[in-house]
């Protein structure tokens, strides 16, 4: 359990940053994509306005050239020049760009940032390998806070690595092993890139033990990596931040693509066509990088540099916030009818989970939060389609079985004691104590919603209480009418998920 989320019994957290508003934009041009990113605020959880990625490879051919790719360089000025239209668009007032491995070692990368300050309209910083690298690893625990291993963030012409623990980053390293620089260094053969990698490797000495830690992977060769992974495992869920490959299973997906031809690379529907061809040498650092460290599995995050940048200018409170806390209060307070009512509702049900863990109360407060995503919603897609939106919402903070748990809570808060109308899927992700659990929290918050219907300083008028053999709701008798069928029936429900009978008690 993250430090972060320990305390989950203080007031709902605040949903605003401090200090600068308004939108930010963040341009990163790399070996292979520059990309844009809009972003609405300054927050711990700032919504994307605008994300867009153009494939340029500028640093195509490096290696033989020392030059940055001529085609290369037109296509990122193009798209720096549509990018400065979006961003005075939006009114954008605070910009960043920063331009990595490709400018920074290419004898003619100062001259391409100099034009393309110029098309931008603004100043672009050269990050230092170190600095890219610490940077990437911000990012991945902007996303990951509890974050134990290696971030490693292999671009199209570097894998930056830094080693991270507690919330901090330790050492640092960057080596030229990105796939656009091994597709010149190999000429096409996968062995001459695996013995370039493993001749560098050697550095790894220098950093503290890894073994039984984790890997996590920032880089779009990774994530296509991961595409692949999803699809041949029938992975029940589509979500690439936080998902985890065993090293077992990572080195032989590695394995299998490093020797996969050009056709069938094409084939991948998975895998962008832009992306296939560099995805070989992706999957041989991958492979190697694994073997020489010891780690236990590959953490996919889809936090790196940018979110970094973003992330690193945020005041030390605001960073301390709990990332999926502050997504679940910011989505309350947006789509809820009544936000106060969430943080009613997690106290009016809290009787029934005393003695809870930290990380259960943490979902169960997540949970209310989220409880009432779902009114404007057809009522036939209440259940399955709230269930859908929290499953898959752009939050972190959270693995893959968490947000199945908290996903199936809702459905229940909309469903009822009613089954899934399907088999497998998700819910394939939690354990039988863990659909029990999500039952409870949904069915809980079912109630409150019976017996508020979502108005403010309703719930203060009632009172669940546990005994052995008995779940009882205590209602003053001034508000019996409230008590009728609807609230017994649900009731009933709850005390059955927990294996009593309900009663209702008029004081």
């Amino acid at each position: 359990m993250s430090a972060l989320a320990a305390e989950t019994r203080q007031p709902f957290p605040a949903r605003t940053a401090r200090g600068r508003s308004g939108p930010v934009a963040i341009v990163d041009i790399g070996s292979n994509s520059v990309r844009l990113v809009i972003y609405e605020n300054f927050s711990r959880i700032p919504a994307i306005v605008h994300n867009e990625k153009a494939i340029c490879a500028i640093g195509r051919n490096m290696v033989t050239n020392h030059r940055l790719h001529e085609e290369g360089i037109a296509l990122a000025l193009e798209a720096l020049a549509r990018f400065r239209l979006l961003a005075d668009a939006h009114e954008v007032k605070t910009r960043e760009a920063v331009a990595t491995a490709a400018a920074r070692d290419a004898a003619n990368g100062q001259e391409f940032i100099a034009r393309a300050e110029q098309v931008w309209g603004g100043p672009i910083r050269i990050l230092s390998g170190e600095e890219e690298a610490r940077l990437a690893a911000e990012g991945v625990l902007s996303g990951i806070p509890d974050a134990d291993g290696l971030v490693a963030d292999l671009g199209g012409g570097s894998l930056d690595m830094v080693t991270v623990r507690d919330g901090q980053t330790g050492a640092a390293l960057t080596l030229p092993f990105g796939p656009l620089r091994l597709m010149d260094v190999a000429k096409g053969d996968p062995d001459k890139a695996r013995a370039f990698v493993d001749e560098g490797l050697h550095v790894l000495d220098a950093l503290e033990s890894l073994r039984g830690r984790s890997l996590y992977a920032v880089g779009g060769s990774w994530r296509s990596l991961a595409r692949v992974d999803m699809e041949e495992s029938g992975y029940p869920l589509h979500v690439l931040h936080d998902y985890r490959i065993p090293v077992a299973r990572a080195l032989k997906l590695c394995r299998v693509v490093a020797r996969l031809s050009k056709k069938s690379l094409d084939k991948m529907h998975v895998v962008s066509r832009r992306r296939a061809e560099a995805l070989p040498y992706g999957a041989v650092v991958l492979e190697r990088l694994l073997m020489a460290t010891g780690l236990k599995d590959v953490v996919i995050s889809a936090y790196g540099l940018r979110e970094g940048l973003l992330h690193a200018r945020l005041p030390a409170e605001e960073k301390a916030k709990d990332p999926l806390i502050e997504f679940a209060a910011a989505t309350n307070g947006r789509m809820s009818r009544a936000p106060v009512h969430a943080e009613e509702l997690c106290a009016f049900v809290a009787p029934l989970f005393a003695g809870e863990s930290a990380p259960e109360a943490r979902i169960r407060q997540v949970a209310c939060l989220f409880s009432d995503v779902g009114w404007r919603r057809h009522p036939d897609d209440r259940a399955i389609g709230a269930y859908a939106q929290v499953l898959n919402a752009p939050y972190a903070g959270a693995e893959h079985r968490v947000r199945a748990l908290i996903a199936t809570a809702v459905f229940h808060r909309y469903s009822g004691d009613e089954d899934f109308p399907f088999e497998g899927g998700a819910r394939d992700l939690l354990s039988a104590e863990d659909d029990a659990f999500a039952r409870r929290i949904g069915l809980a918050a079912r109630l409150g919603f019976a017996l508020s219907a979502s108005a403010v300083g309703e719930l203060a008028h009632y009172r669940l209480r546990l005994t052995p053999a008995k779940l009882v709701l205590e209602v003053d008798g001034r508000r019996q009418a409230v008590a009728g069928d609807p609230v017994q029936k649900r009731l009933s429900a709850l005390a059955a998920a927990m294996g009593r009978k309900g009663e209702i008690l008029i004081g």
